[in-house]
């Protein structure tokens, strides 16, 4: 079964839905630059409102290692996603709670995930200079396909309801992240793409 995780939530009222509607992991912005950043305070609402029915999963730009440390502890979170120019050392601080954010504008190198063999698992991406946190950007799925990795790996990148069973037949991916792509302006989900896109995450499994 393909994991799907749904980031950027920014409230109780979207977690909720995407939980209902099956999501395994909520993604939740701490990154200041992101206009789906959420405060501490709100996070942990929506955590509070979901827990134990999805995991949390905070996102992180080059964030030092004690304000992550700290955001984790306050919010309880299950998971650490670091998305910036972290070194292997920084990450491994974490180690089986971290996800990579492996960001390339081709097929990752085997070296990428050598580079991390204490994290939980690694999120793959299309390369923006300068972008962090998401780019929203279609790119060729099938470069993801059978990558060099025993861990889990979640595929990302403009991915949604429109798209997502051709990604699924791609690239067969542990799991698919979303944002953009649901949402009707960044950091509201629409209810209505989010409902299409688990429709077409179940149909893309029903024909596997």
């Amino acid at each position: 079964m393909t994991a799907v995780k749904v980031c950027g939530v920014t409230n109780v009222e979207d977690a909720r839905l995407a939980a209902e509607l099956g999501a395994d992991f909520l993604g939740l912005n701490f990154w200041r630059g992101s206009p789906r950043r959420v405060s501490v305070e709100a996070a942990r609402g929506i955590a509070e409102e979901v827990r134990g029915r999805v995991r949390l999963v905070g996102v992180f730009v080059n964030h030092p290692a004690e304000e992550v440390a700290s955001i984790a502890r306050a919010v309880e979170l299950d998971l650490l996603q670091f998305h910036g120019d972290e070194e292997p050392e920084t990450v491994a601080i974490f180690g089986p709670r971290a996800i990579k954010v492996l960001r390339t504008a081709k097929r990752p190198e085997p070296g990428l995930f050598a580079a991390y063999p204490a994290v939980w698992g690694f999120l793959v991406e299309p390369a923006r200079p300068g972008v962090y946190g998401g780019s929203g950007e279609p790119w060729s799925y099938g470069e993801a396909a059978a990558l060099p990795s025993e861990k889990p790996v979640l595929v990302a990148g403009g991915i949604g309801p429109e798209n997502v069973r051709a990604v699924i037949a791609a690239a067969r991916p542990w799991g698919v992240d979303v944002c953009s792509r649901v949402e009707c302006r960044p950091g509201a989900k629409d209810a209505a793409l989010l409902r299409r896109l688990f429709e077409e995450v179940r149909h893309a499994q029903a024909l596997a």
